[in-house]
């Protein structure tokens, strides 16, 4: 540290904690370690007796706190976020409105490899209203080599961005409900309104409800009714079991271009149908999603919003956190369901 005075000490970085003390009133710190010195400072540097203060002598080839974040922060965002800050040497990184935070977990892992440098965020597919806070960084000494970041800025080039958030897309989606007992009125349909509402959640167009009873025929005819009226999303609900009635996934088969998969390591949701037919995404929900508040399609449908098409491999990693603990109040997305 050097000693200079307060006069000539305009954007230079102050080396330690300055103490202010108001008699009966306040005492701490007035600036901290690291603030850096502006104009406006000068007055009250003075009126607290301070004619001389130690700054840091910052060697060329090193960067400050603040503008070390500055710049990680630049070069891990993508789309839809902002930065706020510099406090204290962190930024937050925030969402620009409602949408999926998406995060390369592979390059977030290359950043935080390299000494002195943090970046911590929210998990991968998390659905994020504006403004959330979904990432922070910044390093851990006061002052770094330059170089350090520059292989930040290295990795950002080679592997693209470590975050972004996508936009949900205002799909138009239609629901089958099937089983011959709703359809003949036998029993009231519980499951219609169930997703009626999760659709609301996610800002959809609901096209419309179609009723079908265990026939494969009927529930494609009842399917292409929607998609012929403009849907793009099919929720299929209900017979998704093994049981000799359940005609459901069969009926998905035989419309189906690709079955992604019937059959997921989510519970509650192990029946869960993908298939798509063209441009057409069709699911199969089994019963659970009647009874349980949270289930695989809240896993799922926000990136099928978003039109990313869902692989075999995509479903098979949400094993390691597949495990819903049926809690008695649900708090999802802030529980360990799907991380």
């Amino acid at each position: 540290m050097i000693k200079v005075k307060v006069e000539d000490a305009v954007g230079m970085v102050l080396g330690h904690d300055l103490t202010k003390i108001v008699p009966g009133k306040f005492k701490g710190a007035a600036f901290k370690k690291g603030h850096i010195i502006k104009e406006d400072d000068i007055k009250v540097l003075k009126d607290m007796g301070k004619n001389h203060i130690y700054v840091l002598d910052l060697k060329k080839g090193y960067l400050h706190e603040d503008e070390a974040a500055k710049r990680i922060s630049e070069l891990v965002a993508g789309e839809g976020l902002y930065f706020t800050g510099p406090s204290e040497g962190k930024i937050n990184i925030k969402a620009k409105y409602r949408g999926l935070l998406k995060v390369n977990i592979d390059v977030l892992s290359r950043v935080n490899n390299i000494d002195m440098v943090i970046l911590a965020t929210l998990h991968n597919n998390t659905l994020v209203e504006r403004d959330t806070t979904v990432a922070g960084t910044r390093i851990i000494p006061l002052v770094i080599e330059e170089e350090k970041i520059r292989k930040v800025e290295e990795i950002a080039k080679k592997h693209g961005e470590v975050l972004s958030i996508r936009r949900l897309k205002k799909m138009n989606v239609g629901i089958v409900v099937t089983g011959t007992e709703v359809y003949q009125g036998r029993i009231e349909d519980k499951f219609g309104p169930v997703l009626k509402e999760k659709l609301k959640k996610y800002d959809c167009n609901l096209i419309g409800i179609k009723y079908a009873p265990d026939d494969p025929h009927m529930i494609k005819e009842a399917t292409q009714r929607l998609v012929d009226e403009g849907s793009k999303v099919i929720l299929v609900s209900g017979g998704m079991s093994v049981d000799a009635d359940d005609v459901t996934p069969n009926a998905i088969r035989d419309m189906a271009d690709t079955v992604i998969t019937y059959g997921s390591p989510v519970l509650p949701g192990a029946m869960f149908m993908l298939a798509y037919v063209k441009d057409i995404t069709l699911i199969g929900i089994p019963a659970c999603g009647m009874y349980h508040k949270t289930t695989i399609f809240d896993l799922v449908f926000p990136r099928i919003i978003i039109e990313e098409k869902l692989t075999k491999k995509d479903i098979i990693s949400l094993a390691h956190g597949g495990l819903c603990l049926g809690c008695e109040i649900c708090k999802y997305p802030i529980c360990p369901f799907g991380k």
